[in-house]
């Protein structure tokens, strides 16, 4: 559980990095941590109910709507990070969202991958 936390710091870190309009202010690493909670929150709880309500529309596009919830879930968590927490984790609109959480996603599964290989070795 705290790997995976780690993990999500690390890939809001990166996404950070690399979009232009995701940018952190004031205490960065405490933005990050507290931004990777409550997307860690949010993708344990809520995600899963959007993904079975909206479960006709992510057939009807062969999956792409996922990519629109995974990009709210970003925003959400950005918005609830900022109005809650009053941290600096700051998406400014849904294209850099949606590039956010393909990277969040990327290195999640990646670290996701690597769990499972070390644990198949054992």
């Amino acid at each position: 559980m705290i790997k995976r936390w780690l993990v999500f710091m690390l890939a809001l870190f990166v996404a950070a990095w690399l979009i232009p309009g995701i940018h952190v202010e004031n205490d960065a690493w405490v933005a990050y941590a507290i931004t990777a909670a409550i997307l860690a929150f949010l993708n344990a709880i809520l995600l899963p109910i959007l993904r079975a309500l909206s479960c006709g529309l992510i057939i009807l596009t062969l999956g792409l709507f996922s990519l629109v919830l995974n990009a709210a879930m970003f925003m959400l968590s950005a918005y609830l990070a900022q109005t809650w927490f009053h941290v600096g984790y700051v998406v400014d609109n849904f294209w850099s969202a949606l590039l956010g959480s393909l990277i969040v996603s990327v290195i999640s599964m990646l670290f996701s991958s690597d769990e499972k290989r070390k644990k198949e070795e054992i």
